[in-house]
């Protein structure tokens, strides 16, 4: 006993080996109990070896999710390992974010993996469907496009996500509202199918249900990003929204949050920031509804405005308890609520808003009051906002405020007329100048560019938009003036003022971003307009302040100057030769004083700057991580888009020769010269002038050539004229010995001729005796032929006869011999069948004594053998007759073998052989062949008459005969 307790202990198991055994009993394990153990023991692994429970476990906890679905505790256990398993110890030396992309992969490589996961949220079961969601969104956020893909291709997988919303049980509907949020923000076909799913519904009573704007948690934050994502660029889900009467219930959460909060309880403040974060989010929303050019905007604007969402959002912005954050965005949802939109614009201006500062006086026109609170016109008070409020922390504010104006005339040219007589009048009498957009321009209070910059830089961006590419506005402003000629007073221009400030604050050093707003003003209203170029260099020494301007180092720096250049560069690009200043005097104060270089470089390095260059991706607003300081917001949209688009225009302005001027078509009429016109003459002088040059070039060388072909014509000419006199010398010499030549030719023709017809005669007289004599000698033998062939054939013919006699002769006895046969093998034939009668008589006579008894057997035994001898005898008789008759059939054989030879020999000497003769051969075998059949009939004849009691002797003989 003592010996088996100090037995050696069993050596310990590593954990791989440990969770190579679990998953071993995972996949195998028959009860349900065994594999809930090993699961279990997988769990309590997967913390801290996460890579060695995925590599052996993993396909075995996916199955188990399937094959035990129907235990709760189970499915329980598989789920939280799978969780585990995604999130590990991250001190564990197996951990990596390799693992949850490997997990990931495993689950959406198959389609029913995903599909299990949204199976169990059809289960009443809390944890079942809990940690099934929760394993989906950690399945998501590592391989989202083939979650996506998954989800959406599963049956009724959103379906059962979107019902998850309804669960009363909040952590399953949070966890399913998060899932939803992650799952759709780039999918559009998930955003749709949500969408019909009822989802915006469901979503907008969870918003109430959640205590809505104003006392919901961050809950709330999570339903407007869910919405957010269902209508960001999607039409058919706006539409889908308005039509389904989902604005309403929006302007109601609007609505009720914004009298929540003016109500006498009012929020508590520790509700604030999350209410303002809902607000906010609510806003961006409605925004999304209203992108610019979108192709869903006009539509969605008016249900927003018959909804009245506007005159909540725009009551939200002018309350005095609204957030800055919130009120800003307001402000900007307005703005987009109306841009663009005709009708809204024009109805836009008839609204009121409580009035930002009291009204100067009782009596105000403008002013209401209702319920003891003082409101205004939208418009008056939007200016308020945007030029009467100086806190650094209302920027946002002053800056959506000043959106939401120019959204209110943008591309509406009655309206931007209205304004600006409005804006003019108001100037032109001196009310309210605060608010004023052309007071506050042109009459600055001092002091004002650094207690407020932004008031002028916030004017004169409204003004450049009143008057971008709108000449009639520009001639408009012109028009505008200070001091009282009936006076005695100097009369200024609205552009000479704004300029005399602008070179008065380069002097003094004003704030840049006061500088930046008339720079951009100036920059904007002079391009393509020389009427306003000429306004302005109507003082003179604007030129040369805003050259010393770009030379030396200003307060600005790079903006300032360059703004500078490119006013600079405006201005001499527009300028005409009858402008106060000349386009002869301006260019050589450029390129001198200020030089191509320099001119190039400050409107470069403008571009290139960050803030005009990443203006697109920069904030423009107030940073709240901002201690101290001004916003880094120096230019306006339009500006800049007018900038890029004319920068390389603006570079070449300089480039340009002064006698070149500008054409410009403002309002149907052409200013100035068309300097396209004038390119395209000198083109054409050009081109005109290089032809005649090389006309001329190639006539002096044509010319050069004639005189030199002229000269050689002369000689070959002259060498011409001597050749041929040489050649007649020549003709007349050879015609004499040609005629000499000619005489002593014919004269031996003719002695040759003489000769050869002699020759031929006797030639002649030789062949004709030689034909005679070949004629005499064919003729003898053509008689000794005809001799012999008469002989040969005489032959033949007697040979034929001798022939033909002896085949007569054979036939004859051809035909005797086989009559002869014929007769011998008749009576013999006859005489064996009267023997065979008699054989038969003799046999049935036996046959019927023998009947008699058995007394008589003795005798009929032997009658019998006397009968069989008689048969026998009978047979033999019949044997000899059939071999006789073989015998003569042979001879005949033999006889039409020689009778086939003879006719062969007989056609093969030519001689006709007539077919009456193998007739009649044919006749004499049918009739051998009827006498066989007859004689082989009478055998069967005989066989058939043999007693019944002597056919064992019969055929004892016949067995003998076929042994022999």
């Amino acid at each position: 006993m003592f010996a088996i307790l100090q037995s050696p202990t069993p050596a310990k198991q590593t954990a791989t080996e440990t969770i190579n055994t679990l998953s071993s009993r995972l996949v195998s394990g028959l009860l349900l109990e065994d594999r809930r153990a090993a699961i279990l023991g997988l769990r309590s692994f997967a913390k801290e070896y996460p890579a060695s429970v995925a590599s052996g476990a993993l396909r075995g906890l996916i199955e188990s999710l399937s094959r035990d679905a129907a235990d709760v505790d189970t499915v329980k256990v598989v789920l939280e390992t799978l969780l585990t398993l995604f999130t590990p110890n991250e001190s564990s030396p197996e951990a990596s974010d390799d693992i949850a992309l490997w997990l990931a992969d495993e689950f959406t490589q198959r389609q029913d993996n995903v599909t299990v996961l949204l199976d169990l949220l059809d289960t009443p079961d809390f944890y079942s469907r809990l940690y099934a969601l929760q394993l989906l969104a950690a399945i998501l956020s590592a391989r989202p496009e083939r979650t996506q893909e998954c989800v959406f291709t599963a049956p009724l997988g959103i379906s059962r996500l979107v019902a998850v919303l309804d669960d009363r049980r909040e952590v399953i509907r949070n966890e399913g509202l998060l899932l939803l949020t992650s799952l759709t923000p780039s999918s559009a076909e998930l955003q749709k199918l949500v969408a019909f799913e009822n989802g915006f519904e469901r979503v907008l009573s969870l918003i109430s249900a959640e205590g809505s704007l104003t006392h919901g948690g961050i809950i709330i934050q999570d339903c407007l990003s869910l919405l957010a994502n269902l209508l960001r660029s999607n039409v058919s889900n706006q539409s889908f929204f308005r039509e389904t009467g989902c604005v309403p219930k929006l302007a109601r959460l609007i609505g009720d949050a914004v009298r929540n909060q003016e109500s006498d309880e009012g929020v508590a403040e520790w509700a604030k920031p999350q209410r303002d974060k809902n607000m906010w989010g609510v806003l961006a929303v409605l925004r999304l509804f209203l992108v610019q050019g979108g192709l869903g905007t006009q539509a969605n604007q008016l249900s927003f405005w018959h909804s009245g969402v506007l005159m909540q959002v725009l009551h939200l912005a002018f309350s005095s308890s609204t957030e800055l954050a919130v009120k800003a965005e307001a402000l900007t949802t307005c703005a987009d609520l109306i841009r663009g939109n005709a009708k809204l614009q024009e109805s836009f201006a008839q609204l009121e808003v409580v009035a930002v500062t009291p009204p100067p006086t009782a009596t105000a026109k403008d002013a209401a009051s209702t319920n003891g609170v003082a409101k205004v016109n939208v418009i008056h008070g939007l200016l308020d906002l945007t030029l009467t409020i100086s806190s650094i922390q209302a920027f946002d504010v002053r800056l959506a405020a000043c959106e939401c104006i120019k959204a209110y005339f943008y591309r509406h040219s009655l309206i931007k007329m209205h304004f600006l007589r409005r804006a003019i009048e108001g100037h032109s009498m001196g009310e309210d100048e605060t608010a004023n957009i052309l007071s506050t321009l042109m009459r600055p209070p001092e002091g004002a560019s650094f207690s407020d910059p932004y008031r002028s830089w916030l004017a004169a961006v409204l003004l450049l938009h009143l008057l971008h590419d709108d000449a009639e506005a520009k001639a408009l402003a012109m028009s505008v003036t200070e001091g009282d000629e009936s006076a005695g007073e100097e009369v200024i221009t609205c552009i000479q003022t704004l300029s005399a400030i602008l070179i008065g604050g380069l002097q003094r050093r004003d704030e840049p971003r006061v500088l930046v707003g008339y720079l951009m003003l100036l920059c904007d209203w002079l391009f393509e307009d020389p009427d306003a170029v000429n306004d302005f260099l109507g003082e003179g020494s604007s030129i040369q302040s805003l050259v010393q301007a770009v030379t030396q180092a200003s307060h600005g720096g790079t903006i300032v100057q360059g703004l500078c250049a490119v006013l600079l560069g405006v201005v001499y690009e527009f300028s005409t030769k009858d402008s106060p200043i000349p386009r002869a005097t301006i260019h050589p104060i450029l390129s001198s004083r200020l030089g191509r270089d320099q001119y190039v470089d400050k409107i470069s390095r403008l571009r290139e700057h960050p803030i005009l260059r990443d203006f697109e991706v920069l904030p423009q607003g107030l940073d709240r991580n901002q201690v101290s300081g001004l916003p880094e917001v120096f230019f306006d949209k339009a500006f800049v888009d007018f900038i890029k688009d004319n920068y390389s225009r603006l570079l070449r302005a300089v480039d340009r020769d002064p006698g070149m001027e500008i054409s410009v078509v403002a309002n149907g009429v052409q200013k100035g010269i068309s300097r396209e016109l004038v390119d395209s003459l000198r083109t054409q002088l050009d081109d005109k002038n290089q032809a005649l040059q090389k006309a001329e070039s190639d006539s002096l060388t044509l010319e050069r050539k004639l005189g030199q072909e002229q000269a050689d014509h002369r000689r070959a000419k002259e060498t011409a004229l001597m050749e041929l006199n040489r050649i007649k010398v020549v003709n007349e010499s050879l015609q004499r010995n040609h005629d000499a030549e000619m005489a002593r030719a014919r004269d031996e023709h003719r002695a040759a001729l003489t000769h050869l017809q002699a020759q031929h005669k006797v030639t002649v007289d030789d062949l004709y005796s030689q034909i005679s004599q070949i004629r005499r000698q064919a003729d003898i033998e053509l008689a000794e032929v005809r001799r012999r062939d008469d002989a040969e054939r005489a032959d033949l013919r007697a040979t034929i006869i001798r022939l033909e006699s002896e085949l007569d002769k054979i036939n004859k006895d051809h035909m005797q011999d086989i009559r002869t046969a014929h007769e011998e093998y008749s009576s013999k034939f006859a005489l064996l069948e009267a023997r065979t009668k008699r054989a038969e008589e003799r046999a049935e006579e036996a046959e019927s004594r023998a009947r008699r008894g058995s007394e008589q057997t003795l005798e009929g035994d032997k009658k019998a053998a006397n009968a069989a001898q008689l048969l026998h005898e009978a047979e033999e008789a019949r044997k000899g007759v059939q071999s006789e008759l073989d015998d003569l059939l042979m001879v005949l054989s033999d006889l039409e073998e020689k009778r086939a030879e003879d006719k062969k020999r007989l056609k093969a000497l030519g001689e006709t052989v007539s077919d009456v003769e193998d007739a009649d051969h044919d006749d004499d075998d049918e009739v051998g062949s009827e006498e066989e059949e007859e004689a082989n009939e009478d055998r069967d004849d005989e066989a058939k008459s043999v007693p019944k009691g002597l056919e064992g002797a019969n055929h004892e003989h016949h067995g003998s005969d076929d042994v022999d």
